[in-house]
């Protein structure tokens, strides 16, 4: 199949259409409120963004981040089989912390934070659509109250108890990216949503960006051992979106033959 038509098929599944949707920021608002069933804020959002603190530690990259005009924070990450999720969703809600915080600012100032992750599986096998979680007193049930949400969605569950049909058509939607599916759902969020996706289909400079990105990534399998393979594709992937984050894209042909400048951008971008 043409890379061609291959973006043309994507859906919203895909990691890397999903980071391109989710660039607009009134579609991510839409989607954050879908996936938390409570209102959002106008939103400003980042794809691929990346929290360092020194080159001596390990830095994370969160697929989407966004914070409203409340200070609410957002991370969103689509995941199509990851590991070790509870650990990762505690990891990068104590990253999403410390970078909220300058030095010497007060702890008070810590607002309310989601971490999200959209599965196409089923991360904790219960069969349903969304699972939510919160530091509760385990003697009361009381919550703590630290404003810490980690919510995690599932494409493949089955009881429909406590969602939201606006949900269920989202996440039908996410594995099934196509006209006939938007088509079946008298629903405007997922109308817009579908409007932005088409938009960005019958777009040649993103169809062109989706191609390079396929190149690139063809190349560090090739070049690749098995061992190392899948942290390749997601190094290269995160220094692709970091560039054209920083509207660098006229570099990013120079990345398949001129290694020196690889290791320098990834170096650059703490990747």
């Amino acid at each position: 199949m043409k890379a061609r038509d291959k973006f043309q098929e994507l859906n919203l599944s895909n990691a890397f259409l999903f980071a391109a949707v989710m660039n607009d920021a009134e579609v991510c608002r839409l989607v954050l409120e879908i996936l938390t069933g409570e209102p959002v804020e106008a939103v400003t959002v980042q794809s691929e963004q990346s929290i360092l603190f020194s080159s001596d530690f390990r830095s994370v990259r969160l697929d989407v981040y966004a914070r409203d005009c409340l200070e609410v924070e957002y991370d969103l990450e689509m995941e199509n089989g990851g590991g070790s999720l509870p650990k990762r969703s505690r990891y990068y809600q104590s990253q999403m912390d410390v970078a909220a915080l300058k030095p010497g600012d007060d702890v008070d100032l810590l607002g309310l934070s989601y971490v999200i992750f959209l599965c196409t599986f089923d991360p904790f096998e219960e069969g349903l659509y969304r699972y939510r979680f919160e530091n509760i007193c385990m003697e009361t049930g009381n919550s703590l109250g630290d404003g810490t949400k980690k919510i995690f969605l599932n494409t493949k569950g089955r009881t429909k108890k406590d969602v939201s049909e606006e949900l269920l058509h989202f996440l039908a939607y996410v594995e099934n990216t196509t006209d006939e599916c938007a088509a079946l759902y008298n629903d405007q969020k997922l109308d817009r949503i579908h409007r932005k996706v088409k938009d960005l289909k019958v777009s040649r400079e993103w169809r062109a960006r989706y191609m390079k990105f396929e190149e690139l990534l063809s190349k560090e399998r090739e070049d690749g051992v098995n061992e190392g393979k899948l942290a390749g594709e997601k190094r290269m992937l995160s220094l692709v979106r970091a560039m054209l984050q920083d509207n660098r894209s006229n570099e990013i042909p120079l990345l398949e033959t001129d290694e020196k400048l690889r290791e320098e951008l990834f170096r650059e971008y703490h990747i």
